[in-house]
C-alpha cells in the first residue's frame, strides 16, 4: 500500500516551560496574534492558519527536548528571512545557521527560548 496525502504533516505541538513567554516570542518573531486558551484540559496557544484546512499546531506547557535535539518545525515568516532572524535574536531565540537556499525558498535553523528547533522559512 502506498499512501501519499496532500499534507502529510497535519498537527504539531511545541512544548514550552513558560507559555506566556513563548506566546510573546512567536507573536513577535512571526507577527502572530496568539493568545492563551484555558478552555481545555490544558492551556495552549494555537498557531494561526489561513483557514480550517491549514496545517495547524499549538504551544503547550511541557518539557522541550534538550536544545536542538527535537524535531524541527519550519514556520513561514511574514517578511524577509533576515528581518525575522533579527527578531528571533531580539526576542530571546538564537539563529543557528546561515540562510540555506532550496527551490521553494530560503530558511535558517533557529531555536526558540526553550531550545525547540524551528526553521524560519521565506518562500521563493
Amino acid at each position: 500500500m502506498s499512501f501519499a496525502p496532500e499534507h502529510p504533516v497535519v498537527w504539531t505541538e511545541l512544548p514550552c516551560t513558560d507559555l506566556e513567554k513563548s506566546v510573546t516570542f512567536y507573536n513577535r518573531v512571526f507577527g502572530y496574534d496568539m493568545s492563551i486558551d484555558n478552555n481545555g484540559p490544558n492551556p495552549m496557544a494555537m498557531l494561526p492558519g489561513a483557514d480550517k484546512n491549514s496545517i495547524a499546531g499549538h504551544l503547550y506547557p511541557g518539557n522541550p527536548a534538550e536544545e536542538g535535539n527535537g524535531p524541527t518545525v519550519h514556520l513561514a515568516v511574514p517578511d524577509t528571512l533576515e528581518a525575522a532572524a533579527g527578531r528571533c535574536k531580539e526576542a530571546g531565540g538564537a539563529v543557528l545557521s546561515a540562510p540555506i537556499a532550496i527551490p521553494a525558498g530560503r530558511f535558517v535553523y533557529a531555536v526558540d527560548p526553550d531550545g525547540n528547533s524551528i526553521g524560519l522559512f521565506q518562500a521563493a
